[in-house]
């Protein structure tokens, strides 16, 4: 567990060179790969990581690949039944919704190219819709100052979007990186107990 943990702060390249904890080292860069949505790599790396470790340690390691491709194919069902295999925490209604929606918007690489143009068109409808949005809301805060903000107002309901997009990346950075301390931990105990 010690050495997972240690392994954890490596970067991919020190990852792909390590000789000692190799099933380790490549179920890490297999998560990581998976984080990414990159589950074509993810999947290399789980089946180099399953080869490379001893036979008590597969089965753990199994059901780490389970669970880590789920998420890079987007599959919410999957998903949760492999994390609770885990013996992990199994992700909230909210994150599996959020997990439905990419795979709407942004499908994996499997996914046909139809739904695939089907997801930029629905981002685009989005983005015109959010700003359309904006720009109401501003007219409508202008409105009681008796201003008229005329043609200005989607320059600045653009403005707008910005802005808030702008708070929620700083707060969504924040908010990721606490998770994936955590996550960094969970799979350091998960693989610490498979080792056992």
């Amino acid at each position: 567990m010690a050495a997972m943990q240690q392994l954890e702060q490596r970067s991919d390249e020190e990852l792909e060179k390590e000789t000692r904890f190799k099933s380790a080292a490549q179920a890490i860069l297999g998560t990581r790969a998976a984080e990414r949505m990159d589950a074509q790599k993810a999947r290399v790396h789980f089946r180099a990581a399953i080869a490379a470790a001893r036979p008590q340690e597969r089965l753990q390691l199994r059901r780490m690949a389970e669970a880590s491709l789920a998420l890079a194919e987007r599959r919410a069902g999957d998903l949760k039944v492999a994390t609770e295999k885990l013996g992990g925490t199994p992700p909230t209604n909210r994150q599996l919704l959020m997990l439905r929606v990419m795979g709407v918007i942004a499908p994996p690489k499997s996914a046909g190219l139809p739904r695939r143009i089907g997801g930029i068109l629905l981002v685009l409808l989005f983005v015109a819709l959010v700003i359309t949005v904006g720009m109401l809301l501003v007219r409508l805060v202008a409105w009681p100052l008796g201003w008229d903000p005329g043609s200005a107002a989607w320059f600045y309901g653009f403005l707008l979007v910005l802005v808030v997009l702008g708070v929620l990346a700083v707060l969504g950075r924040r908010r990721q990186r606490t998770a994936r301390a955590k996550m960094a931990e969970q799979r350091a105990s998960m693989y610490g107990g498979g080792k056992r």
